[in-house]
């Protein structure tokens, strides 16, 4: 059996979650996050976590011994080259947890959440990709009132990422998060019926 492995992308805040639950619960598809497993990689014990403590000192880490997700965001969104070294812990690790859950998987379909699917050179792992975007400026505004941020703050973390035009360009199918939910999903409906075109 040949798997339809859709891999689900975009940039930060156009709507990868609404269409990855949507697929989730009116479809019955298996999701598998990257965030997810990004998580598991720095759990509390984890090599990963004794490496970015060693980097950055005992004050990346909370006083339960979780990571200190605010305070290693302030660091590699303002350094990209610490961002690259966190980033070459976890994409290995994060690609190995996805080959494992594919291999292991009886369904015919799966989607796979990878907000770095290019970045981090996952395009291999799936037979389509799908990207979500937005305009520039709904997709700034969903990210500060989502995450808290100032508009500087975000715009950081918009550029941390490849252009969404560039990631628009590589896509098989495109969904257009800027009107409605209603209209996004109607789109997701149409890109599950079409054959991968890969």
């Amino acid at each position: 059996m040949t798997k339809r492995i859709i891999g689900l992308t975009g940039g930060i805040a156009t709507g990868k979650t609404t269409v990855a639950n949507y697929l989730a619960n009116a479809y019955n598809l298996p999701i598998l996050d990257a965030d997810i497993y990004a998580r598991d990689a720095v759990a509390v014990g984890s090599p990963i976590l004794s490496a970015i403590a060693q980097r950055y000192g005992q004050q990346i880490l909370l006083p339960d011994g979780n990571l200190n997700r605010q305070h290693l965001g302030e660091i590699i969104f303002d350094h990209p080259d610490e961002r690259k070294w966190v980033e070459s812990l976890i994409h290995p690790y994060v690609g190995d947890r996805f080959n494992q859950a594919i291999a292991q998987s009886h369904s015919s379909t799966l989607v796979l959440v990878i907000p770095l699917l290019f970045e981090a050179q996952m395009t291999n792992l799936v037979t389509e990709i799908w990207v979500v975007h937005c305009s520039n400026s709904q997709q700034l505004q969903r990210l500060i009132h989502r995450n808290q941020l100032n508009p500087e703050q975000a715009q950081t973390r918009i550029n941390s990422q490849l252009s969404i035009t560039e990631k628009v360009a590589r896509a098989d199918i495109v969904l257009d998060n800027s009107s409605t939910p209603e209209a996004l999903l109607k789109q997701v409906d149409v890109a599950l019926t079409m054959k991968s075109s890969s």
